[in-house]
């Protein structure tokens, strides 16, 4: 794997030379950005399968609304929608992620061919959660979590939003390793949206080295979230809607590939399959404009000469290793 950016891998998962991009099917009747797009299990499973022909290296599955304000569906109904879609995508050979904060959830998925949880509570929700997990062996995202979307709790206060979110999350990691859960096996999520105001998920954007330095691999989910329709509203205007928010978010991927997160988490994954091969193909070029021989033919040319041989094909104009391919380069709401 390639650790330029010290994303790391995760234990379990298939190794990505970039930042991952994880698509999301929501099977949902209330999602803020797309609630009953895909709520039949052949939409959602055709859905699941159009977004990796558009790129997705992974697919989040989730059955279960976490905007603000939402009603928590029963366990039954949670699996109703969950696990045919699981089943019919990991069939097809795709790398399916179980977006739940249910061990019961979580558990049955991974028997139906899930091959990672993505938990929001961290599995603070469901104490079942991290037994389930660790007896696995599954590779399990932690995400900072102050309580269900209720309340209080939709408007987080922070004096340091970065040092609490870095200090809670490191404090929830210490807990799900005592767990059982093996280190190479956990993501970090530092939870954009949730309990957090604009102000503080840009903030957290701007500091995600000291994510990183947490020792784990780091999932981005900004996709399509209430502060990037702040930020395109402007001081006046009235957000866009949701699924306006799509370019936004893909700049955002961008952003994040290049502060070396693992994964983002997107609606809407053409343009951020995109954002995140450019990076990648920025960080190759720089890595090769920092060797030696480079650095002599720069010398040459500040020099008025012309270096006997020419630069390598591929090796700063396309930014790709030489003989890779196109394709090997290739609102706390869900």
């Amino acid at each position: 794997m390639n650790n330029l950016s010290g994303r790391g891998r995760v234990a379990g998962l298939p190794v990505w030379d970039r930042c991952a991009v994880m698509g999301v099917v929501n099977v949902t009747p209330d999602s803020f950005s797309d609630g009953g797009r895909w709520f039949d299990t052949t939409a959602a499973v055709k859905h699941g399968l159009d977004l990796v022909a558009e790129g997705a290296d992974l697919v989040d599955v989730g059955g279960e609304s976490t905007r603000p304000g939402a009603t928590r569906v029963d366990a039954a109904e949670e699996l109703r929608r969950v696990i045919p879609v699981v089943r019919g995508l990991a069939s097809e050979g795709v790398v399916v992620s179980v977006d739940t904060m249910r061990a019961s959830v979580a558990a049955q998925s991974l028997a139906a061919g899930a091959a990672l949880v993505n938990d929001v509570s961290g599995g603070l929700a469901d104490p079942a959660m991290i037994p389930v997990v660790a007896d696995t062996g599954a590779p399990f995202v932690v995400m900072h979590w102050r309580g269900f979307l209720h309340g209080g709790n939709v408007k987080g206060a922070y004096e340091d939003v970065v040092t609490e979110v870095a200090d809670e999350l490191h404090a929830r990691v210490e807990a799900v390793l005592a767990g059982g859960i093996a280190p190479d096996r956990i993501v970090v999520d530092p939870g954009l949206g949730f309990s957090k105001e604009a102000e503080h998920d840009l903030t957290l954007l701007a500091h995600l080295d000291r994510l990183r330095a947490l020792g784990h691999p780091l999932l981005v989910a900004a996709s399509r979230k209430r502060f990037l329709g702040r930020v395109l509203a402007g001081p006046e205007g009235a957000p866009p809607p949701a699924r306006e928010r799509d370019a936004a978010t893909a700049a955002v991927s961008a952003l994040a590939a290049h502060s070396g997160a693992w994964a983002v988490r997107v609606h809407e994954v053409r343009a951020t399959a995109d954002a995140v091969r450019v990076a990648r193909a920025v960080e190759g070029a720089r890595t090769a404009g920092s060797a030696p021989d480079a650095l002599s033919e720069r010398g040459a040319r500040e020099a008025g000469n012309t270096p006997s041989a020419e630069r390598e094909p591929g090796v700063c104009g396309s930014g790709r290793t030489p003989g890779t391919s196109d394709e090997q380069g290739a609102e706390g709401a869900r």
